[in-house]
């Protein structure tokens, strides 16, 4: 028989922080506490713990630098390429807001069925925030904390491949890759309507009503589309009349 192996505290170690980034508790681009914070925190030494970070770094969800250590943006590599891609294709641009409509109703469901106390709180204090952003007129911080409130759904999910692809598209958006979130919400008559149907998406979450999430969810994402796709094409109008006023820059002169 082979003989048991206690595994070596580094590993034990590395394995609990893998955890914590594969269920979300540590989220791609955060910096970890300080090491001899850490270390206390986590009741290990010093030692233990950075040959538990070198472990997380070979496996690329690690990165250090002189600033410290951060969670690795590791879809990165996936999501860059694809950011450049879309922002060059009409037709990514509608296979993404049919993935939301497709995505967004099963994840609001989803979050109704398990969300756990401590989420559904976290989603209260949200709507509270959103509120409060809205009666500001920051429209700024109503639209981060609009992103803020999809990752409390998508998490309140628990369902780990839905959150990471989620995240990732999120700082797509973050990047304009398909739209501009400040954009929609300065879109007359949209902050108002964008805040109810925020806020019916997480009530039905908070009344453990599945199926009246995922309908609130879809219509949400539907009442997103037709606003953007509306946006798009008052863009194109705005660009071809200019381009025929522009026109006659572009002609020989004419001499009388």
């Amino acid at each position: 028989m082979d003989p048991l192996r206690t595994p070596k505290l580094a590993d034990a170690l590395a394995d609990r922080l893998e955890q914590f980034i594969l269920e979300g508790a540590l989220r791609p681009g955060e910096k970890l506490a300080p090491e001899r914070e850490l270390a206390a925190k986590l009741d290990v030494s010093r030692p233990s713990l950075r040959e538990a970070l070198d472990r997380l770094q070979a496996r690329g969800l690690i990165e250090t630098n002189k600033a410290g250590n951060f969670v690795s943006r590791f879809l990165t590599p996936m999501t860059d390429p694809l950011t450049s891609l879309f922002q060059s294709s009409d037709q990514a641009f509608e296979d993404y807001l049919e993935y939301r409509c497709l995505i967004e109703g099963e994840a609001a469901r989803l979050a109704a069925a398990r969300a756990t106390e401590i989420e559904r709180d976290a989603i209260s204090r949200c709507l509270v925030k959103l509120r409060a952003a809205h009666d500001s007129d920051d429209l700024a911080a109503e639209a981060e904390t609009d992103a803020e409130l999809h990752m409390l759904i998508y998490e309140a999910a628990h369902n780990l491949v839905l959150l990471h692809i989620m995240r990732a598209l999120y700082e797509m958006l973050r990047g304009d890759a398909f739209y501009n979130r400040r954009e929609l919400y300065a879109k007359s008559g949209s902050r108002d309507l964008l805040l109810d149907q925020h806020f019916a998406i997480a009530e039905a979450i908070l009344a453990r009503d599945p199926e009246g999430a995922a309908a609130a969810a879809t219509a949400h994402i539907n009442g997103i589309s037709g606003a953007l796709k509306e946006m798009r094409q008052e863009e194109t109008r705005v660009a071809r009349a200019l381009r025929r006023m522009g026109r006659s820059e572009l002609l020989a002169r004419t001499h009388e």
